[in-house]
């Protein structure tokens, strides 16, 4: 029940203006290296906490949808993959492979991160100052506008090519 009612607090939310934008955090990439924010700047970025092993799992597949099809216009989807709600434990050779296998997945995609607790990464405790928001369970998506503020939330029951969020990401590119 406990889960339940967080899956259902973490639906939606929109945010007001941001007083500090998102692009001074990076994360750790998958494939090696750093995955700046910064370097969106401009772009509007949908960040979505993902696993493996989730009963949502198969929303990668919209991810991906998203990316390919608003990709080309600006859209960045960035997965931030976390084991902090069922604990998978994968290393990020078997999340990458999980997904590339699986989804074929093209996105970015960040080692496996905290996205919650004093472990959470610091993007993920900015968004918890900032629009009061923090994963209620795998597959939350927080929308960044181009200048780097949170546009609006969406919880784990809301499809990545959900009208109401697709609209959200239209709007921004069509600014």
């Amino acid at each position: 029940m406990r889960l339940f009612a967080a899956l259902l607090s973490a639906a939606v939310t929109a945010a007001a203006p941001s007083a500090q934008a998102a692009q001074g955090f990076s994360f750790a990439s998958i494939d090696g290296g750093q995955i700046s924010l910064d370097a969106f700047r401009g772009q509007p970025v949908l960040v979505v906490n993902t696993a493996s092993q989730c009963g949502f799992t198969g929303q990668y597949e919209g991810l991906q949808k998203l990316h390919d099809r608003y990709g080309p216009r600006g859209l960045v989807v960035l997965a931030v993959p976390s084991d902090d709600f069922n604990q998978e434990l994968a290393s990020e050779e078997k999340v990458k492979e999980f997904c590339d296998v699986n989804f074929g997945l093209t996105l970015p995609m960040t080692e496996i991160t905290h996205v919650k607790g004093k472990n959470a990464h610091p993007f993920y405790k900015w968004l918890a100052a900032e629009a009061g928001f923090t994963p209620g369970w795998n597959f939350n998506k927080v929308l960044l506008g181009p200048d780097g503020a949170v546009v609006a939330t969406w919880g784990s029951f809301t499809k990545p090519t959900a009208p109401k969020l697709t609209r959200r990401i239209e709007a921004l590119l069509a600014q």
